[in-house]
């Protein structure tokens, strides 16, 4: 698939108007670094806040009283005992107890809010149809967005935006609002520092992405330095 046939996230826009070089990446067209190049990104993101879209990922609600039950069948971790707002990491098994895909999941109280893998979303939910579907209700959520604000002054940025953000901890989550969007943001993330996962309309995706691009901590970072600050 060439990046001209790929999937656009709600970012695409703001990617291209910011220089970004784009790639194909688990069917969609990513930014994998912009101008000031990969090793400035990475630094950046150590030393500040850097802002990445992963919109790519999946979003999927469960529905239902026995909906913990039903995925703590799938995994080899406990979802039941899972506090409102709390994250937990888990793996998505096959049958036989190989591994599908990771994934991170809140109990948002009246449903469990899953993140899954860009590349795997469809296979994941798939499985999860075949396997829970008859126990719960499985809603993918592909309208909405996901920013990942992440360095040691993500929460300076974010908490200007968004206050009482700074009360999270980590793997934790909340309901927020910002310009009257619904954000769901988890004090979490991929990078080793402190950051931020936000779920958000995709509508109101860009006009959020510019205003946390508009404080002074904050620079766009691709995917390069994104594989890079996970080793």
């Amino acid at each position: 698939m060439s990046d001209a046939d790929s999937l656009k996230t709600p970012l695409h826009a703001l990617h291209v108007e910011l220089g970004a070089r784009m790639v194909p990446f688990a069917g969609y067209s990513m930014p994998v670094q912009y101008p000031a190049g990969l090793m400035a990104e990475h630094k950046h993101t150590r030393e500040a806040a850097g802002l990445f879209d992963v919109s790519h990922m999946g979003q999927v609600k469960l529905i239902g009283p026995d909906a913990a039950a039903a995925l703590e069948s799938l995994m080899p971790v406990d979802v039941i005992g899972l506090g409102v707002d709390k994250q937990r990491y888990g793996l998505l098994l096959t049958d036989e107890g190989t591994i599908i895909d990771d994934l991170m999941f809140v109990n948002r109280g009246g449903h469990l809010f899953l993140i899954v893998n860009g590349a795997c979303k469809a296979g994941d939910i798939a499985h999860m149809q075949a396997r829970i579907g008859n126990r719960c209700q499985i809603v993918p959520l592909p309208d909405r967005g996901l920013l990942a604000l992440q360095g040691p002054k993500a929460v300076d940025a974010l908490k200007r935006l968004v206050p009482g953000v700074e009360k999270l901890v980590f793997m934790t989550g909340g309901a927020f609002a910002w310009n009257g969007a619904d954000l769901y943001i988890t004090r979490s993330g991929y990078t080793g520092e402190d950051g931020f996962e936000i779920s958000v309309p995709g509508e109101q995706a860009e006009a959020l992405a510019r205003a946390l691009l508009a404080e002074p901590e904050v620079k766009p970072i691709g995917l390069g330095a994104r594989n890079s600050l996970r080793m």
